[in-house]
């Protein structure tokens, strides 16, 4: 039997359709892994496989779309991921004889790598090796990497395939209605990344129906001269009465399916919502066509890319024209913040109240946290956007990854800094675990790490498909620090975020300075300013609580026995006393760090004033 490549120089051929959308047909429930099938009903998937090819496909593709060692963890199954993709390959060669070819099917992995994630590239590269390596044991005669939209992962993908084997290797994009990636990579850039990388064969799958994939086959058609494929889904699904109904006819794909020939690519099958009924009309239709191209060959031209699609942009801010903070931080000068608790409503009165009282204190900026409780307290963005209009004190805007999805943080900070703000702190988040609304869900799909590489792309003019944005922004980016949870994971993990793009670090609170300065003496490589934060306990029962309940928070007991011993005289000995304790930390960490940041007990901001009246000096580290 011709491999595929070359069996490609002469036919166009018919891939099948959707797995997924067949074994759920048949009774298979959407929560159930797909993939185990292989071994626990091998009879099922050997139908679909035969449906198909009954239908005229010329390449079946293997049940393995999810059988990587990530995605089988969540089920339990990462210890048969072997036989599971070995099975997949034989169900599928058995059936296949020896006119069909058989395509191992690879897809993402479901989390996030780097830059946005915390697995790294030759990690993933890994993962993707060891299924690779699986499926050619078991026999494919090519492998298919598709549903991809981060150009880094299937980077890592291609990389983990060619570890293992030199068969033709199909990749394949998922795209948006406006035809660039979910990330928003053209398909003019991704096309010529995927050729540098090592593809066959490269193309479109999933997402979206033939129009839209028709559009962006001509602009691929037009940068590459790899063999092109297509896998629309049946149009986009609708949801009846609580199904989603695909409504693309098989009439429909057919049509859709000649117009693709005509523009070069060589593999036509179908994705989501697409049965053996619509694969039969797609090879009628394809067959009657041929290989004559009508429209653009792949290679013949190589139009210039629109305006805004390359991967550069605009001359980045420098860090002192972006705001009065970052003016601050780039000549070294000392630094003082006070944190502003958002209010609970929609009623920002009296926050503008104590923003202007701070500022006639000569308190540099206000560090807007996220709300700590689950309850309705105004968001970190809106409130700082809001005192950066009402006053002229500048502020400091938490935000983190618990809540968005990657393109909606981007979306979220694109309009905020519209709005007018320009300094964030980016960190994780905790989880809603107290508060009002504690069975409230998270959504972690990057970490801080992956927050400031977006941050840092958006500084220097592109979005996370690399796609430029055209005026860059000029955030000043700051990220978190505990000095007293600094394992040498965490360590790794501060330098990374420095990589990606930090600029200041805010710190945990300090209640010991030697532990602020194992941090400072560790840290120092890092070369970025740092800003500790103090709080000024307000009485021995909060000593108790953060030394005993927060994690990475340590007291040193002579401090707990001094607050012990003032609140024994009474509640304001023991705020007077822990003035003074916040008052000599200060002095003692000035100059070996660039700023301080005061939280106060709430709404007393007499407080942080109180600890920042004493006379401090103008050196910093």
């Amino acid at each position: 039997m011709q491999d595929l490549l070359t069996r490609l120089e002469n036919h166009v051929l018919v891939c099948d359709g959707a797995m997924g959308t067949m074994l759920y047909s048949k009774g298979v429930f959407i929560s159930r892994c797909f993939d185990e099938l292989n071994i626990s009903n091998p009879e099922l998937v050997r139908e679909v496989h035969l449906d198909y090819i009954k239908a005229g496909a010329d390449i079946i593709e293997t049940n393995t779309f999810g059988a990587n060692r990530t995605k089988l963890m969540t089920h339990g199954l990462a210890d048969q991921i072997r036989h599971i993709n070995i099975q997949g390959a034989r169900i599928a060669g058995d059936i296949a004889g020896d006119n069909i070819l058989v395509a191992g099917a690879i897809g993402p992995l479901g989390i996030r790598i780097e830059p946005w994630g915390k697995t790294a590239i030759e990690e993933a590269q890994v993962t993707f090796r060891e299924q690779a390596k699986a499926l050619v044991d078991g026999g494919v005669h090519a492998l298919i990497l598709e549903t991809f939209f981060d150009l880094n992962e299937v980077y890592a993908a291609i990389r983990g395939v060619r570890d293992v084997t030199d068969q033709p290797l199909i990749v394949q994009m998922s795209i948006e209605e406006d035809g660039n990636s979910l990330e928003g990579t053209p398909p003019e850039v991704f096309a010529k990344r995927l050729e540098e990388w090592g593809a066959d064969v490269l193309g479109l799958n999933c997402s979206v129906g033939p129009q839209i994939m028709l559009d962006a086959i001509e602009r691929i058609a037009n940068v590459t001269s790899k063999k092109l494929s297509v896998q629309p889904n049946a149009g986009k699904p609708r949801n009846v009465e609580g199904r989603n109904i695909y409504l693309g006819s098989p009439e429909y794909m057919a049509s859709y399916a000649k117009k693709f020939v005509q523009y070069g690519v060589r593999i036509v099958g179908g994705c989501c919502g697409t049965t053996p009924q619509h694969i039969k009309a797609i090879r009628a239709a394809v067959k009657s066509v041929g290989v004559a191209v009508l429209g653009p060959s792949p290679g013949a031209s190589r139009r210039p890319l629109p305006a805004g699609e390359g991967t550069e942009g605009e001359s980045s801010i420098p860090l002192e024209s972006r705001s009065r903070l970052g003016r601050k931080l780039a000549t070294k000068e000392f630094i003082k913040i006070v944190e502003m608790i958002p209010p609970i409503g929609h009623d920002f009165a009296k926050a503008i109240e104590k923003a202007k009282y701070l500022q006639a204190q000569d308190v540099d900026a206000i560090n807007v946290p996220d709300a700590p409780p689950s309850s309705a307290r105004m968001s970190a963005i809106s409130l700082a956007v809001l005192l950066e209009k009402s006053t002229e004190i500048e502020s400091l805007a938490h935000y983190t990854c618990r809540d968005k999805n990657l393109l909606g943080m981007q979306s979220d900070l694109l309009g905020a800094y519209a709005l007018g703000l320009r300094n964030l702190l980016l960190i994780t988040g905790d989880p809603h675990q107290i508060g009002e609304h504690s069975d409230a869900t998270a959504i972690y799909e990057v970490d801080s790490i992956g927050l400031t590489n977006m941050v840092s792309r958006l500084n220097g003019g592109v979005d996370v498909g690399g796609k430029s944005i055209g005026k860059p922004t000029g955030f000043v980016i700051g990220v978190g620090a505990n000095p007293g949870a600094m394992s040498d994971l965490e360590l790794k993990r501060f330098f990374y975020k420095v990589e990606a793009g930090a600029e200041f670090v805010l710190t945990q609170p300090v209640f010991d300075a030697t532990v602020l300065e194992r941090f400072l003496d560790r840290a120092g490589n890092s070369k970025i300013p740092v800003i500790a934060a103090i709080v000024p306990l307000p009485n021995y029962k909060t000593a108790e609580f953060l030394n005993y309940e927060i994690p990475g928070c340590s007291i040193p007991d002579s401090i707990l026995e001094r607050m012990r011993e003032a609140q024994s005289k009474s509640p304001e000995h023991a705020r007077n006393e822990g003035i003074l304790i916040a008052q000599e930390i200060l002095e003692r960490i000035h100059g070996t760090v660039q700023g301080v940041q005061i939280r106060g007990p709430f709404d007393r901001y007499e407080t942080p004033v109180e600890v920042l009246s004493v006379p401090m000096k103008g050196a910093t580290r």
